[in-house]
């Protein structure tokens, strides 16, 4: 497939419910899905803007705000931005609005096959599903000390859930006598032929020896297993050379944009 027919697919099959299945509450808006998770997180997204002006989506980011201001459970929301979109003015009503822009990813996508290599790994590493809560603990608190989030449950807790719901994530993680050296998700879209591979980390003593790449295959071949045949996901520049490698291209980029309601502030 060229790449305007893969960045087709992704806004045909990857938009809107695609990317909300946990969520407990979604509010429209236009062509906006106002999605609320669990945890008091909010989220933004959309298919497309529908050809808006710069004035209609300053008042819907304007009225977004007030929306998830409005509810006091709500401590936090994203709003999930894409390169490709027609969205006049969009960064700047953001920012007027109290958004900050996080670091911009690309959006990546290929052939789930071109990922599923057996690949040689050092000497004592090995590669398994995890699916015990003493295991996922123990991954979330290595993808923590890794991206530098403050010591927490929260994370641990939140993919605890998830795992309950046996929604089809799968968990990965590469060992080293014991102790958890890289991890990743894998998601498999209900209704589509993609899976997606998340939070991707490597403890940096451990990288550029092929680890990353042997946790993204043994997702890549639990993908095929399920009968999807594409993988996608947003990546940083760390690890976007190595997908570029196993065949994934960059079709887009995508930009969150990031609102934290102020300290000692309620919904009233």
């Amino acid at each position: 497939m060229t790449t305007t027919e893969l960045l087709a697919a992704y806004d045909q099959q990857l938009r809107t419910d695609a990317e909300t299945p946990s969520a407990v509450a979604v509010e429209r808006l236009g062509p906006l899905r106002l999605v609320t998770f669990p945890g008091g997180r909010g989220f933004v997204t959309y298919q497309d803007l529908g050809g808006a002006d710069a004035p209609t989506i300053a008042g819907w980011v304007a009225e977004t705000v007030e929306y998830y201001r409005a509810q006091p459970g709500i401590d936090r929301f994203e709003w999930k931005s894409r390169g490709h979109d027609h969205a006049p003015c969009l960064h700047d009503a953001l920012l007027e609005n109290g958004l900050e822009a996080d670091e911009t990813e690309s959006i990546m996508i290929g052939a789930a096959s071109g990922l599923a290599a057996d690949l040689d790994l050092p000497p004592g590493v090995t590669v398994r599903q995890v699916s015990d809560e003493t295991g996922i603990r123990a991954m979330c608190a290595m993808q923590d000390e890794v991206f530098g989030s403050p010591a927490s449950d929260g994370n641990a807790e939140a993919v605890l859930r998830r795992a309950a719901r046996d929604d089809g994530m799968q968990l990965w993680v590469a060992e080293h006598d014991g102790v958890i050296i890289s991890a990743g998700r894998l998601e498999p879209v209900p209704g589509t032929d993609f899976a997606g591979i998340w939070g991707g980390v490597t403890r940096s003593e451990w990288r550029g020896r092929g680890i990353y790449r042997s946790v993204t295959a043994a997702r890549a071949r639990a993908a095929l297993d399920l009968g999807k045949t594409f993988i996608h996901s947003d990546s940083t520049e760390f690890s976007r050379p190595i997908l570029e490698r196993s065949g994934l291209v960059r079709v887009s980029t995508t930009t969150p944009y990031l609102w934290r309601r102020p300290s000692g502030v309620d919904g009233r």
